[in-house]
């Protein structure tokens, strides 16, 4: 792992970093020292690891917290390249939306295309990152939506590193056999009035995931309009969960 910048602001230490061919940024609190529990936060479809909402929340989680938070650009988004592959799938997805039909299948094949490459990459990254001091071998959560669910769900199901999630804004296509592997606390989010993930898929994901101890969150709205008071609540059950 190769630091490349290191900025401080409002509590808030941020670092840029490159592992391998992955670009990715690490929130802390400033001037800490010693382990602390750490959040992977996947961004979504089309967006990057500073995304606007990827870096209010991480500030909120790491101020309010004491987290560590690390994000990372998914496969062809964000500084990545984007491959022939990476292309073709997603000139497939345009397709099948400007078409107007359902898109469900071609969405999943895209997640499903990345989630090969993006959940060794997790894997990687959460090693590397439980090295430093400032972050430590101390519990590991994961927050997705949309995309970020697509490609952290498979992720969560494959390393038992990861303690507690906060999922959503995704239907069941393509995550059923993935989401019956997820055995730890799991909050998922659900707009009731998505306007690009039906509701029936949406909820046939929360009933497809094997934990025990899972809540569906389903508030009115569009497919990108979270409540703010959410990301309290993930805080909270992140604190829960996590110590």
């Amino acid at each position: 792992m190769r630091f490349i910048s290191r900025t401080s602001s409002d509590g808030v230490t941020e670092q840029l970093f490159i592992l391998g061919e992955i670009p990715g940024v690490l929130w802390t609190p400033e001037g800490a020292a010693g382990a602390r529990p750490l959040i992977l936060m996947g961004h979504g479809g089309g967006q990057h690891k500073k995304a606007p909402g990827i870096v209010a929340r991480a500030h909120r989680f790491v101020t309010e917290g004491g987290f560590a938070v690390v994000a990372v650009d998914a496969p062809g988004h964000g500084d990545r390249p984007k491959t022939e592959e990476f292309i073709r799938v997603l000139a497939e997805l345009r397709a099948a939306m400007a078409e107007g039909g359902d898109v469900a299948p071609r969405l999943a094949a895209m997640h499903t295309f990345l989630a090969g490459q993006a959940v060794p990459e997790w894997q990687a990254v959460l090693t590397a990152v439980r090295e430093l001091d400032v972050v430590g071998a101390g519990p590991v959560g994961y927050w997705g939506m949309s995309m970020g669910c697509g490609l952290g769900l498979p992720f969560v199901a494959a390393e038992p590193r990861v303690r507690a999630a906060v999922l959503g804004l995704l239907g069941v296509d393509g995550l059923a056999e993935a989401a019956a592997r997820v055995t730890v606390p799991v909050r998922f989010l659900l707009q009731w009035d998505d306007d690009q993930v039906p509701r029936a898929r949406g909820l046939a994901l929360f009933d497809a995931l094997g934990s025990a101890g899972k809540t569906l969150h389903a508030n009115p709205g569009k497919h990108g309009e979270i409540p703010e008071f959410e990301t309290g609540s993930s805080l909270r059950f992140f604190a829960r969960h996590l110590g």
